[in-house]
């Protein structure tokens, strides 16, 4: 199923947030061309570790998409971004704020073009405000929203989420305002300025919390594992692994107590309500780790599953990998052809229409890969397009 066939997305943006968005819209069958400077490209292709000399970064985020190396300070590079906007339905930019502006890559300018463009702008902080300006990695809002003030242990130093939980949420983001926007556009006929950052990303993560203070004034503890409104609730060591128990509410409670022996806590004062456990939460989680740390983890998993208590391995990486579950809904795919990506290994849509099986699609395309097609589609000719490779307007 390719409901987004017949777009074309201009893939301005780089590095995470912006290529994952033209990315997830190719996997939606959209025609993504994707604009890099000359010489250097997406930074994201310059990040260890590499697979054939392809960054792990660079191939997470790029598939479905065709590269056009293209010098956008020129005033003909300029000529051939106007020229594609012609027939294109969406852009997505992450320049910093103005940037687009001086390249003539800006809402304004491309709406004058083509009315009904759908223009997305991913940025830090905003297009508006005092931080206008400001440059916002993923790790910067970790930081700045107070996300990272609640990481980890109290005892232990400041943590990093180590795989950019604002970055890819804002390109989920940008994706949804943007099947809105061709939606809209479907009934109006007009187009859209989309706007999303990594700070209301992070705002929006953050709304519980954020809830949460508002009603008690009181600042987030970092709680390792746990959750500070449900215990027990968090990892458990037991005799060769940690594993998580989520007892979250009091039919679980009194279901774990009754199944090892101690019912009488299910109706003692302390724990009787979830409420009672928030409040005595060291000795609530210290009778779940009593009982179980001698245990065999898959003999306690057995358990828990049996009566209905959700529960889960602490897995590494590598235990995911070779989960059956994974391989069962088919969410790891090898990369096939006989380019630099082939045989590498990668993440596909997590999402299944009508059962369809899943499939990766075009691997992600070497810098300047298809250059001169996309420019001849634009209805450049051959000359042209060697004038501009000789002027190092485009390369390929």
């Amino acid at each position: 199923m390719k409901p987004l066939l017949g777009i074309t997305v201009l893939d301005l943006s780089r590095v995470l947030a912006g290529p994952l968005c033209a990315q997830t819209l190719g996997d939606l069958g959209a025609n993504v061309i994707k604009l890099e400077t000359i010489g250097s490209g997406d930074e994201s292709r310059t990040w260890p570790p590499f697979h054939n000399g392809v960054s792990a970064a660079y191939l997470m985020a790029n598939r479905n998409k065709r590269s056009v190396a293209i010098n956008l300070k020129s005033s003909d590079g300029q000529k051939i971004l106007h020229r594609l906007v012609e027939s294109a339905d969406v852009v997505v930019e992450s320049a910093a704020t103005g940037v687009s502006a001086r390249l003539g890559a800006d809402y304004e300018t491309l709406r004058s073009i083509n009315e009904k463009i759908i223009y997305c702008t991913i940025s830090g902080f905003g297009r508006t405000g005092p931080l206008r300006k400001a440059r916002g990695y993923d790790v910067i809002l970790q930081a700045y929203s107070g996300m990272m003030s609640m990481t980890g242990y109290a005892e232990g130093g400041l943590v990093r989420v180590p795989y950019s939980p604002i970055d890819q949420t804002t390109g989920h983001h940008a994706v949804t305002g943007i099947l809105a926007a061709l939606l809209e556009r479907g009934r109006t006929g007009k187009g859209t300025y989309i706007e999303v950052s990594l700070l209301e990303t992070a705002v929006n993560f953050l709304n519980y919390n954020i809830q949460s203070y508002l009603v008690t004034k009181e600042l987030p503890a970092r709680p390792g594992s746990a959750h500070p409104g449900i215990a027990p609730y968090q990892a458990f060591e037991t005799a060769d692994r940690a594993v998580i128990i989520g007892i979250a509410n009091d039919k679980l409670w009194r279901a774990f107590c009754k199944s090892y022996g101690v019912d009488e806590l299910a109706e003692d004062p302390l724990f009787l309500t979830n409420r009672d456990r928030v409040q005595n939460r060291a000795a609530a989680v210290e009778v779940v780790q009593s009982i179980v740390r001698d245990m065999a983890s898959a003999t306690l998993l057995e358990q828990l599953e049996s009566i209905g208590i959700p529960s889960a391995p602490v897995n590494t990486l590598e235990d995911l990998i070779r989960s059956p579950q994974l391989k069962a809904r088919g969410m790891l795919q090898e990369i096939t052809g006989d380019g630099a990506c082939a045989g590498a290994w990668s993440v596909p849509l997590p999402i299944l229409f009508d059962q369809h099986e899943r499939g990766l699609g075009s691997p992600p395309p070497r810098l300047g890969e298809h250059t001169s097609p996309v420019l001849r589609e634009a209805g450049f000719s051959d000359e042209e397009i060697r004038s501009f490779e000789g002027a190092g307007v485009v390369a390929s």
